[in-house]
């Protein structure tokens, strides 16, 4: 059937009920042509040129068409690689705006699209919505995380399905997770390098379809699409009815498409200059502010509205309840670098659908100026690396001033009180799935990533862990005691920070990578999470702190002044081990590894008696003497011990002695 005008909105392959609509932005292109193929996608049975075009987008109607069509694109437009141009109509491309995708890629050819109905979140339950100072995330992969867990069912197992199992949600709810964050769910692209050596893009993060749940996470994919979409939004209702949000990280910084030398599967071929950043000096190569090969560029109206437009998408239809945005500082990149008045903030601030869910950055990339930590809008979270050196040097290293310790333990300030941030916008995390596990991180020195292909050269360097004298496992008892209170010392520190904790799966219950830093192509043992090796002790540690935090959030979600007013109290007052005022010098020598926190205003008081805390940190090795303010105390914490579990000074006891490498949290006592 001839195609008519129709409309240029919505971009994409869109059902009216009468016929799908389809409009392409291309700003270079001299026409576009719709190829229809039976169901299978293999044979090409049609090709029309879309008769109308309005304000850079093609576009026509074909009515009676509906659900089930699939589809793909062809450009013609100049070939001028070297000026940006690389239209060629022998390649059929993907339609960015893909609702689902039908095959996988096979060398250099795309997939097709496949026209779906929209599935509006039908509405009728109340999804979960944590204050701030509430959250704890808990950072996971959907397949590894489930893939090897004996109470989920073996088919459900390494999918959404198997997510949303009991048994994986009780161990959630246990810990007191809040939010999950997800590494990426959308349809991915393994790099042909990869391919080459037989690996896999594992973590994702080479996003090909930007609208598509990947069914290789998902119990039902063979049932089709729609199966896939409805496991999905399955999977987050019932995260939802266990009061835990779901966050995506989502990649909006670059495409599957990779470098100048990389596969032309949809973007590049429908307008490669509009879809991409380009040095004017030389358009036929590409700024690579993501180490990925190529950079979205949102300075561009048509790009801007395709993240918006998928951001839409997975909260209204997949009922998503934020995203992490990987390399997030390219999104605001303007002309002259970062731009902390970007529009691609102002479109989120203004919109209905957006403006109300949750937002974290990992905020830097690897172009000029790329790091910003501290310098995303109010109301947005940020990864704080600074944090995890700091955390990481402090209790493994010991190159760590008390005040370096201090300042990242309340919140980084010095990044966030002074733009008016608050403290919950600082994430705190001291592993996440980038680099060592928690358990690696205190057993060796040096990575050991020669399963990834590169001689060993990838993955970081700085990891600034410590192996305790032994590399590797198995080590001696008191090694592995040593590196054992080192991890609680380090998961006691985030859960108790001031800020908002995250966690990375696995790390409560001794998950290893065989000092594997860079995992990110290991679809294996590797970095699936072995339930049957889990240190239920760890665990139970975890819960108990995570609980602590709930009940007494021993630091608020403000900042505190140092001023008293809280019976007779400072709001918070750093002290020596002998219990005088931290001051001077005092802060910045190298060798101070021993302080103290009285905090006069906790953030809660689960009996409704306003009673101080007192958070006893020290670093050293060796066990260090504190000299206890007037008053009785009660142990909460013990990190030093392998339950947590403190034991009670005597009432009129002025001394205690805190262990090494340990950190004690006590309550006063009525």
């Amino acid at each position: 059937m001839s195609l008519l005008p129709g409309r240029p909105w919505p971009l994409g392959a869109h059902w009216d009920g009468g016929g799908v609509n389809v409009a392409v932005f291309s700003a270079h292109a001299q026409r576009i042509e719709l190829c229809l193929f039976d169901d299978s996608g293999e044979h090409e049975l049609s090709r029309q040129r879309l008769p109308a075009h309005s304000r850079d987008v093609f576009h026509g109607y074909l009515p009676g068409a509906g659900p089930g069509l699939v589809y793909g694109l062809r450009a013609h437009g100049p070939q001028r690689p070297d000026d940006g141009h690389c239209f060629d109509p022998d390649r059929l491309l993907l339609d960015p705006w893909a609702r689902e995708l039908v095959g996988q890629p096979e060398g250099l050819r795309a997939p097709r699209a496949r026209v779906v109905a929209d599935e509006a979140d039908p509405g009728g339950y109340l999804r979960p919505w944590h204050d701030s100072a509430d959250l704890l995330l808990y950072e996971l992969h959907v397949k590894g995380f489930t893939r090897l867990h004996p109470g989920v069912p073996e088919p459900l197992r390494g999918t959404f399905a198997g997510l949303a199992h009991p048994a994986a949600i009780d161990h959630l709810r246990r810990l007191g997770v809040t939010a999950v964050s997800l590494l990426p769910v959308q349809q991915h692209l393994s790099e042909a390098r990869l391919t080459r050596l037989g690996l896999v893009n594992y973590w994702g993060y080479n996003t090909l379809g930007f609208f598509c749940p990947d069914p290789r996470l998902a119990a039902s994919a063979a049932q089709g699409g729609r199966a896939v979409r409805d496991e999905f939004r399955a999977m987050v209702r019932a995260l939802h009815a266990a009061g835990i949000e779901v966050i995506l990280d989502v990649v909006f910084n670059h495409t599957a498409e990779g470098d100048e030398t990389g596969p032309t599967l949809s973007w590049r071929g429908l307008d490669n200059r509009s879809w991409y950043r380009v040095p004017h000096d030389h358009p036929g190569r590409y700024i690579n502010d993501t180490g990925c090969g190529n950079t979205l560029d949102l300075r561009q109206p048509r790009v801007l509205q395709f993240v918006m437009d998928c951001l839409r998408h997975w909260v209204r239809e997949m009922q998503v309840d934020g995203f992490r945005f990987d390399l997030a500082t390219v999104l605001a990149r303007g002309d002259h670098g970062f731009d902390p008045h970007a529009p691609f903030f102002r479109a989120i601030a203004q919109d209905p659908v957006l403006a109300g869910v949750r937002l974290i950055a990992e905020p830097w990339d690897v172009g000029p100026g790329g790091y910003q930590l501290g310098g995303f809008p109010h109301g947005w979270l940020e990864w704080n690396d600074r944090f995890r050196d700091t955390m990481r040097r402090w209790w493994l290293r010991g190159h760590v001033a008390r005040g370096e310790f201090a300042q990242r333990l309340c919140a980084s300030s010095d990044l966030f009180h002074r733009r008016h941030r608050l403290p919950a916008d600082s994430v705190n995390y001291v592993v996440s799935h980038d680099g060592f596990t928690l358990r690696d991180l205190v057993t060796w020195q040096h990575r050991r990533n020669q399963a990834n292909g590169e001689d060993n050269r990838d993955g970081h360097v700085h990891n600034l862990g410590c192996n305790f004298g032994v590399e590797g496992e198995p080590a001696p008892p008191e090694v592995t005691a040593l590196r054992e209170r080192a991890r609680r010392a380090l998961l006691a520190t985030v859960l108790l920070s001031q800020g908002t904790p995250m966690l990375a799966a696995g790390d409560e219950l001794g998950h290893t990578q065989g000092g594997n830093n860079n995992p990110y192509c290991q679809d294996n043992a590797t970095t699936w999470i072995d339930w049957s090796q889990a240190d239920q002790t760890l665990i139970a540690f975890v819960a108990r702190v995570a609980a602590l935090r709930r009940a007494h959030l021993p630091l608020a979600n403000h900042w505190y002044t140092g001023t008293a007013g809280h019976g007779g109290r400072a709001d918070l007052a750093w002290l020596t081990a002998e219990g005088e005022p931290l001051h001077g010098d005092a802060w910045h020598l190298p060798d101070g590894r021993c302080l103290a926190a009285l905090i006069g205003a906790p953030g809660r008081c689960p009996d409704d008696r306003q009673a101080a805390l007192l958070l006893l940190v020290n670093g050293d090795a060796d066990p260090a003497p504190f000299r206890l303010p007037a008053g009785r105390w009660q142990g909460l914490l013990d990190s030093s011990q392998a339950d947590g579990a403190p034991v009670d000074p005597a009432p009129v006891q002025t001394r205690l002695t805190v262990p090494g490498h340990a950190l004690l949290l006590l309550r006063e006592a009525a």
